[in-house]
């Protein structure tokens, strides 16, 4: 039985706030989120200067991101740049 998703106004207003891009973005974090194919996680430690982390977490909440999940994207984004140059 596939679970049912229920969505806030205030979710479903954003949604329709979203580009092309956004969509595409949590499309496929939720497809590798809940998957087949899962990765394992490995849990850091890293610091972070504080004005450096509280100024990152604003921006991402008022875009409506979670903010260690966009630190992952940030690190996907740029090996894919990075692999893109050696083709």
């Amino acid at each position: 039985m596939k679970a049912l998703q229920i969505h806030s106004p205030e979710s479903l207003a954003r949604g329709q706030q979203m580009s092309a891009e956004e969509i595409a973005r949590f499309l496929e974090d939720f497809r590798q989120l809940h998957g087949h194919q899962s990765q394992p996680s490995k849990l850091i430690s890293l610091k972070v200067p504080i004005p450096l982390l509280s100024t990152f977490r604003f921006q991402c909440e008022q875009q409506g991101l979670k903010y260690q999940t966009h630190i992952k994207t940030l690190m996907k984004d740029w090996l894919q740049t990075k692999t893109n140059q050696f083709k």
